[in-house]
């Protein structure tokens, strides 16, 4: 296993840990920020802006990420962040998620864009590709932080799991020891989907930019970011289930996204008559 503290430093009095998963969050928003730029570079955009728009956008997606993470467990009948309200500020154990993230960012670059000459449709083309690669490159962080983990299973590339990190019947040793039970690796099978699903964002929309006008990108992500999720779930019990019901919140979100984004995209491409407006230049 791997310790989730680098290290510690005292400062002050206080004891600050620095761990892999403020580090590879960082990592993955580095990564994105830089495969965004050079996509809205290439649409004629100012990609330089992208890093000034940052300092709007990830305060408030780290807020949103925490605050669904919080409700949805909630929703799901949890009681664990009821019991003490204090711990929706320990992200540091983990716990974002990147719906909420994703919902309180396009606002914050919603309100930038009042301010500064961004085009929504550019900047929502722009980081389709950059969200789902950007997003895989943080994944290992989960298995550092021994979580979102599948079933156990027989498969080679299974991975262990610490007792004090299982759920449910998982945790008897005795039907499943730890020196020789294995887990899906869910966080990267959804790693692996996206840099393969973002890739060919970046390769189709590159091949046939004439096809790929304002929004296609975007909607095209939505259907590979909820189709993705959807499937995955199927092998996460850790997520809180809908009261009465076999499917979590997430699940459910995840299969309206991919839905929604089908829908969106036929539109776009003139396959589906809607009295939607879309622009046909950025």
């Amino acid at each position: 296993m791997i310790d989730p503290v680098i290290f510690t430093i005292r400062l002050f009095g206080l004891e600050l840990a620095f761990r892999w998963y403020g580090l590879l969050i960082g990592v993955a928003i580095l990564v994105g920020g830089l495969i965004t730029e050079r996509e809205m570079n290439r649409r004629g955009g100012k990609g330089e802006m992208l890093w000034d728009l940052l300092l709007w956008v990830v305060p408030a997606g780290i807020v949103g990420a925490r605050l669904y993470y919080v409700l949805n467990d909630i929703a799901g009948g949890g009681q664990y962040f009821l019991e003490d309200w204090r711990r929706t500020f320990y992200i540091t154990q983990g716990g974002l998620h990147i719906y909420g993230a994703l919902v309180l960012g396009l606002v914050a670059v919603y309100f930038y864009s009042k301010k500064h000459p961004l085009s929504m449709w550019m900047f929502l083309d722009s980081i389709a590709p950059a969200l789902l690669i950007g997003q895989a490159a943080g994944r290992p962080a989960n298995f550092i932080n021994q979580e979102l983990y599948g079933p156990p299973t027989d498969l080679p590339w299974g991975i262990p799991i610490a007792a004090d990190h299982r759920l449910g019947p998982w945790r008897d040793l005795a039907a499943f020891p730890e020196e020789t039970t294995r887990f899906h690796p869910t966080f990267a099978y959804e790693m692996i989907w996206n840099v393969i699903t973002g890739s060919l964002i970046l390769w189709l929309s590159r091949k046939y930019p004439e096809k790929f006008k304002p929004g296609a990108a975007f909607f095209l992500w939505m259907v590979f970011a909820g189709l993705g999720r959807f499937l995955i779930e199927a092998f996460r019990p850790d997520q809180p289930l809908i009261p009465g019901t076999a499917v979590s919140w997430s699940r459910l979100v995840a299969g309206l996204l991919a839905i929604s984004g089908g829908v969106l995209l036929a539109v776009r491409m003139g396959k589906l008559k809607s009295g939607l407006s879309l622009p046909e230049k950025y």
